[in-house]
């Protein structure tokens, strides 16, 4: 099992001695925004009473329950990367600072693009709902390269010298264009474009972030990556 890395007690007040402020924020952001996926799933308004009624008009909204599923697993993959990732930040710099408010920022939107899937997957506009989405998950994506390269700067600081990019951190990268992918994909085939957001998300689970592909004085004391 991976040990949290210790920080590193050295740095000066200046910079942030600790990231785990850092930490609580954003995981009461994330926690806020899975709470507000839950508003769109509303109890369907009858017209006529019946158990059959009740049993289509819930049926119906098969795909707002389905979208609701699909980004409640988003978001608590997206939040197990985020706090590895922080894990290895060594300080809470200026720019680990605004990098995670970009982040941060993102991840509050994610009711809409949900929304907006579940109400027009089932309709001619599913292309566009399905390009928004895979469009927003790639900002996602986007915005965890950029917090990669922050973290990683954190250790070449400390070790200028035979530096090498982390394979967490290429597989990170290359994601982003495929995100591309599956928003062009989407509009031809609007499944294909989700089933690519998922395989990548599945990527993402089975790769937590490390600092394996770096030379070994570049990994934490102690640490096993």
């Amino acid at each position: 099992m991976q040990q949290r890395p210790q920080k590193d007690q050295k740095q000066p007040h200046s910079l942030g001695v600790s990231t785990r402020r850092l930490e609580a924020f954003s995981d009461g952001i994330f926690a806020i925004a899975i709470t507000l996926l839950a508003l769109n799933l509303q109890v369907p308004i009858l017209t006529t009473i019946t158990p059959q009624a009740l049993a289509m008009a819930l049926g119906a909204k098969w795909p707002t329950y389905l979208t609701f599923m699909f980004s409640f697993v988003t978001l608590l993959i997206a939040w197990i990367y985020h706090h590895r990732l922080l894990q290895w930040a060594e300080y809470a710099e200026t720019g680990l600072l605004l990098i995670n408010g970009m982040l941060l920022l993102i991840v509050s939107a994610v009711p809409f693009p949900t929304a907006l899937l579940g109400a027009y997957l089932t309709t001619p506009a599913a292309s566009v709902a399905s390009a928004i989405y895979a469009g927003y998950i790639g900002v996602l994506n986007l915005t965890y390269n950029l917090l990669w390269w922050v973290v990683v700067q954190q250790h070449c600081r400390s070790h200028p010298s035979g530096w090498r990019p982390p394979t967490n951190m290429i597989l990170s990268f290359l994601g982003f264009p495929c995100y591309l992918v599956a928003l062009l994909i989407a509009f031809w085939n609007p499944a294909a474009s989700l089933i690519i957001c998922g395989l990548l998300w599945i990527v993402w689970t089975i790769r937590a972030p490390s600092m394996e592909a770096l030379p070994m004085f570049f990994r934490r004391k102690g640490v096993k990556s």
